[in-house]
């Protein structure tokens, strides 16, 4: 074989070569996805969730602001009066939302002042979704620390505040006003456990919520 048919032959193999290395490195090489391609859109964007024709971020915060009803020790030491608290929510699915709240407020009757702090989180669960409209239901755990001045033989008496747990409960509806904003009414119910006192009786009683909620999703 010659020069000339040997530098042919090599110059063949170096292009077959090249060819060849050329499909492999097409075949291994992640395909770019489209601009416009859903698994290109969903890992671009943060956590969210889909609910009817909307996709939602999963973070929701607001306040409440309504009636809080008093009962058992703490309306015989307290009135009823408008309070504020704060509400937080995590969208946990399509139907269920994890809740948490803080509340914190002072009712006086006379000489006498309950005291309520409260934080306390649940379980909320959207019964049905019609276009903006979802009723709801919630449950939960929370923990308290009621406190009273209340009178024992005719003498004030401020109560010794102990941290308790107890169980919430409560139903309401929202309305989506718009991507980030909701507008809802909450009926909350709160039941903390008795506090035992050194002295005296014991402090129990509940309350009961009536607010009116904005909350912002971010």
């Amino acid at each position: 074989m010659n020069d000339y048919n040997l530098k042919n032959l090599l110059r063949s193999f170096l292009i077959l070569s090249l060819t060849l290395s050329s499909n492999l490195f097409a075949e291994l090489k992640p395909t770019k996805l489209d601009d416009n391609s859903p698994e290109e859109k969903k890992a671009s964007k943060g956590p969210e969730v889909t609910r009817g024709a909307e996709t939602l971020n999963l973070h929701s915060a607001g306040v409440g602001i309504g009636q809080t009803f008093l009962s058992g020790d703490f309306q015989d030491s307290g009135e009823d009066s408008i309070t504020a608290e704060l509400y937080y929510t995590y969208s946990a699915s399509y139907s269920f939302d994890v809740i948490a709240n803080f509340h914190y407020s002072k009712h006086k009757f006379r000489n006498q002042e309950t005291t309520i702090k409260g934080l306390d989180a649940g379980i909320k669960s959207r019964l049905y979704e019609f276009d903006s409209f979802s009723p709801f239901v919630l449950a939960g755990l929370g923990f308290y620390r009621p406190e009273v001045t209340r009178l024992l033989n005719n003498q004030l008496v401020e109560s010794k505040g102990k941290l308790t747990l107890g169980p919430n409960f409560g139903a309401g509806v929202d309305l989506r006003l718009n991507r980030h904003f909701i507008f809802g009414v909450i009926l909350h119910y709160h039941d903390p456990f008795d506090v035992k006192q050194d002295y005296g009786p014991k402090v129990e009683g509940s309350y009961l919520k009536l607010l009116l909620t904005v909350m912002y999703t971010f």
